[in-house]
């Protein structure tokens, strides 16, 4: 019982390690990253490719209100998984960093330096106590120089660079699919195929317009992008991977 309580004691405090040096809040937070829906990020020659699955658990709620990925900046993009109230935070602290950059200095803010600030800002969540760590993990995709970058923030507050990446559920699924078929000089078209292959497959089924997400920041214009249900049926559509309404009609 006292082995237990001294458990509970550690599995409370925010910024008290346990005796083997975890601090299982921010453990619990990267578990609730795992139960949101998932993101998927692929870094390409020609840009780098976004794509969240944001399917709803109701027909009558409105597939426009599911929020998974948002514009920081002109050339940067950003996915979620995890806790949408905790990425809206995260998302409007990113766009005014991104904005006092550009007041400041005159010129976009680079991905990684954007990346790293807001990974800052999760990290302090860690170490202060009455506060909670972000149940939520980002994806950052954008142009920085004129070369494709792809971060990815942790609850932790720890930044990582991909190639490739996945995000929330099924993520093991989707990143051993990327990594068998990623290549580098991916044309971005290819990384539009390829992210939705691995959605598709990870999920065992066909996909949805409606319940996708889908953006691009290509290194041409150095502009984000985010696809209408129109654009994400045509890409579907092409790839063969459109799920058939008549058929599920049938059913």
């Amino acid at each position: 019982m006292q082995g237990q309580a001294q458990q509970q004691a550690y599995d409370r405090g925010t910024t008290i390690f346990s005796p083997d040096g975890r601090l299982y809040q921010v453990e619990y937070a990267r578990e609730a990253v795992k139960r949101g829906s998932a993101s998927i990020g692929v870094r390409t020659a020609e840009g780098v490719v976004l794509l969240a699955d944001k399917r709803s658990h109701s027909p009558l709620m409105e597939p426009e209100s599911v929020e998974k990925l948002h514009k920081a900046d002109d050339h940067v993009g950003i996915a979620s998984a995890g806790h949408v109230a905790d990425a809206r935070q995260l998302i409007d602290f990113s766009r005014r960093q991104a904005q006092v950059e550009r007041l400041r200095y005159g010129e976009p803010m680079g991905v990684e330096t954007l990346t790293k600030t807001v990974t800052d800002y999760i990290q302090q969540y860690t170490q202060i106590g009455g506060a909670r760590p972000f149940g939520v993990a980002l994806m950052v995709g954008g142009i920085e120089n004129g070369e494709p970058r792809l971060f990815e923030t942790d609850p932790s507050g720890t930044p990582y660079e991909w190639k490739a990446l996945a995000i929330g559920e099924n993520r093991a699924d989707i990143r051993e699919y990327l990594e068998e078929r990623y290549d580098e000089e991916l044309s971005l078209d290819e990384g539009l195929e390829l992210a939705l292959s691995a959605l598709s497959d990870a999920t065992d089924e066909l996909l949805e317009p409606d319940g996708l997400g889908l953006a691009t920041v290509t290194v041409d214009d150095e502009t984000y992008h985010q696809y209408s249900v129109d654009e994400v049926e045509a890409v579907l559509d092409e790839h063969d991977l459109l799920a058939d309404e008549d058929a599920e009609g049938d059913e």
